[in-house]
């Protein structure tokens, strides 16, 4: 029997444990892509090369493929083909030139696309414990989940050493409208709501900050489920500072950053010597007098820097290498570096501005993208927590002026169905 039958008469929603789910890739398939991952990260070209050959069965002398050979490709193709690719690339391109604006219909050629935003069902939040307890956390991960109406949101916090989630956090999550809390942090927590257990269901988008265990874990596990800001990690700061940047306020940011615990960033960046010895100096002093004095001296061992640039150009170009998660323009008209930020998760403009204001009331996300994912990654919002569904109808005539670019297209790719699909219909 070619198709499995599946018979769900008495059965009632949600379905979750009557319907098969998605073939796992396995541990043979996860060890063979680590092994080559890894290949490719230690021996570069030469492992691309020798992996081609040996499951391709091909042997490229030029990974790179020439400008020429392109060109000659676009000569080489029947011209119905090549219309037929100019023509969608022209309607792809238009869709998504128009998606989300006003009114959210698309209209082109005789087919109507409909823009269908719906919230996730289930959405896991992770607020980080043991070290400090952050209920700020809890805000920023629920308020967007909120916006998107999300019907049920998850909050997961590891306990304190009395197995209970202490009072601000849980203050917070009810502030927020948490349906569910439960006292368990790390990768096991990540773990237990992507794919669930009998006492946490699993969920659809797991969202929050953490360590590189719990970072690492939600790595792990996207595709399982969504994962939002890509890698949240441990905290980081770029401050850019300029001979106008009041030393003590570049070294209480770079302060900041380091303590929110191990495995972060701390990069004052700078053209002046001057003042990057000032702002050391003053970072020297302000960990002297910590409380947390041995926790801060070993982020800023593992993690600080004061780098030293030509210029305010090669400020920027270093700030968006690094990708931080926090980049604070310390210096007068900040405003007007705007345009060469690249890549960071949240940027602060002028001393006034510091990422602490960030951290709890400035209003967009303290969830940013860490560990230099911000060169594709942007802060937790709302439509993390939504789905973008496009309906198309197809009107009067479309399939007529439509429908040969489909056919040339399915035929030249080697799918008669799907040129069949629309002979049968024309």
């Amino acid at each position: 029997m070619l198709l499995t039958p599946l018979d769900l008469r008495g059965r009632r929603p949600p379905f979750d444990e009557d319907l098969p789910r998605p073939v796992d890739a396995g541990e043979d398939v996860a060890g063979v892509v680590s092994g080559i991952i890894a290949r490719v990260r230690a021996e570069g070209d030469a492992a691309v090369g020798a992996l081609t050959a040996e499951f391709d069965g091909a042997v490229v002398e030029e990974l790179r493929v020439s400008a020429q050979e392109v060109a000659g490709a676009a000569e080489r193709v029947p011209p119905a083909l090549h219309d037929a690719l100019e023509l969608a690339y022209r309607r792809i391109y238009d869709y998504h030139a128009n998606e989300g604006t006003p009114p959210g219909d698309f209209s082109s050629g005789g087919v109507t696309v409909r823009h269908l935003l719906r919230p996730v069902e289930r959405a896991g939040c992770y607020a980080p414990g043991g070290r400090a307890r952050y209920p700020s956390t809890v805000l920023m991960c629920a308020a967007p989940a909120r916006v998107a109406r999300v019907p049920d949101v998850v909050l997961c916090v590891p306990p304190g050493p009395s197995g209970h989630i202490d009072d601000a956090t849980l203050a917070a999550a009810s502030i927020a409208g948490i349906d569910e809390i439960y006292a368990v942090g790390g990768a096991q927590a990540i773990a237990a709501m992507a794919y669930g257990t009998e006492t946490i269901a699993r969920v659809d988008v797991i969202v929050g900050p953490g360590n590189l265990y719990v970072a690492e874990a939600k790595r792990q596990v996207s595709g399982v489920v969504g994962v939002a800001s890509a890698f949240a990690g441990p905290s980081e700061v770029v401050v850019v500072a300029g001979p106008e940047t009041p030393a003590v306020l570049a070294a209480i940011d770079l302060v900041v950053q380091a303590e929110h615990g191990p495995d972060g960033l701390a990069w004052l960046v700078t053209w002046s010597p001057d003042k990057a010895a000032e702002v050391s100096a003053e970072v020297e002093r302000l960990v002297a007098a910590s409380p947390r004095r041995a926790d801060l001296e070993a982020t800023f061992g593992r993690g600080g820097y004061a780098c030293l640039v030509d210029g305010v150009d090669d400020a920027m170009a270093v700030a968006n290498v690094v990708a931080p998660e926090h980049l604070e323009l310390m210096v007068d008209d900040a405003e007007a570096l705007l345009p060469l930020v690249r890549a960071a998760g949240a940027v602060f403009c002028g001393p006034g501005s510091p990422a602490s204001l960030g951290d709890y009331v400035a209003g967009p996300n303290h969830v940013l993208p860490t560990n230099r994912s911000a060169r594709f990654a942007s802060a937790l919002r709302a439509d993390d927590f939504r789905r973008h569904i496009h309906a198309v109808t197809a009107g009067p005539g479309a399939l007529d002026a439509l429908g040969p670019a489909v056919m040339t297209l399915a035929e030249t790719e080697g799918l008669a169905a799907h040129a069949e699909s629309i002979r049968l219909r024309s």
